[in-house]
């Protein structure tokens, strides 16, 4: 049986969302769809990259911000947070590269990846401020 904390579920949208994207990371390359021309699957590639790390990333950080006492904590957190979740991306490139058959290395997927977490960054920065009570 899984422990129901307050602290475990608050964390149990953003490590629901972190499986989601591993599992597709981990997905070999052939059991995709096959896109139009090569310029349409690298835009809409990258596209869905900066979108699942950038939702995994304000994921981790809303959940984050409601267990701190002092919220003027939480940029300082926010931005760990985006690096770790930009480091997980690359992560994921090298877990593609030498494990799942038909993936490989993208360095701009990397790129996409870090935009995706920076951009959550900036809009947990916006949103949840000390004196927000929802972030």
């Amino acid at each position: 049986m899984l422990p129901r904390s307050p602290l475990f579920n608050s964390y149990l949208p953003a490590i629901g969302f972190w499986l989601f994207v591993l599992i597709l990371m981990c997905t070999p390359g052939q059991d995709f769809p096959k896109l139009g021309s090569w310029t349409e699957l690298i835009s809409l590639d990258k596209i869905i990259h900066v979108l699942l790390f950038g939702t995994m990333a304000y994921l981790f950080m809303r959940a984050s911000y409601h267990r701190l006492e002092d919220k003027k904590q939480a940029f300082a957190l926010f931005l760990k947070i985006a690096l770790a979740i930009s480091l997980w991306g690359l992560t994921t490139e090298f877990i593609q590269k030498f494990w799942v058959e038909g993936r490989s290395f993208d360095l701009f997927d990397f790129i996409a990846d870090s935009i995706g977490a920076f951009v959550a960054y900036l809009i947990a920065k916006k949103r949840c401020n000390p004196q927000a009570e929802n972030c």
